[in-house]
């Protein structure tokens, strides 16, 4: 078969990379999310210099999609400034919750690029997140397979 007919990227291991899906909601961020969003394209900048200086044409690829999906939400990103002593849940603060089975827990509303739930930290996007906004301190929300209290707001 001729070269004509073989697609350039054949032979290479990776293919075109799809790109990253950009949320369509406000890219509201706290201040370590920024700050998270900053390191990380210093360190895909880093990563892209090393990819071309080796002629890693796969990394190369790879760390150009990540860099332009961080620099879009670098540009999109809306930094929303603490709040002292909130009333109600609003985005940045901290929420304790009091389970129905005696439990308590504690999360954080912050950014879509910032959340992990592991550490507390949950997107304002999610259902619990659009669940908790609004709320004050006595109000129910679901919560797992039943429902929880907000018993603090910090």
């Amino acid at each position: 078969m001729s070269r004509a007919f073989v697609k350039e990227t054949e032979g290479t291991g990776f293919g075109e990379l799809p790109e990253l899906v950009v949320s369509p909601h406000r890219n509201l961020v706290t201040p370590a999310g920024l700050a998270l969003i900053e390191a990380t394209l210093a360190r895909l900048e880093a990563r892209l210099a090393t990819a071309r200086a080796a002629a890693d044409r796969e990394a190369t690829a790879r760390a150009e999609r990540d860099l332009r999906y961080w620099r879009q939400r670098r540009v999109s990103a809306e930094l929303v400034p603490h709040e002292n002593a909130p009333t109600v849940v609003r985005f940045g603060c901290a929420v304790v919750l009091d389970a129905e089975d005696g439990g308590r827990i504690r999360f954080r509303l912050v950014g879509e690029d910032e959340a992990d739930p592991a550490r507390g930290l949950i997107s304002w996007v999610s259902p619990l997140g659009q669940d908790l906004l609004g709320c004050s301190i006595g109000d129910e929300v679901g919560f797992r397979d039943g429902l929880a209290t907000v018993a603090a707001i910090e």
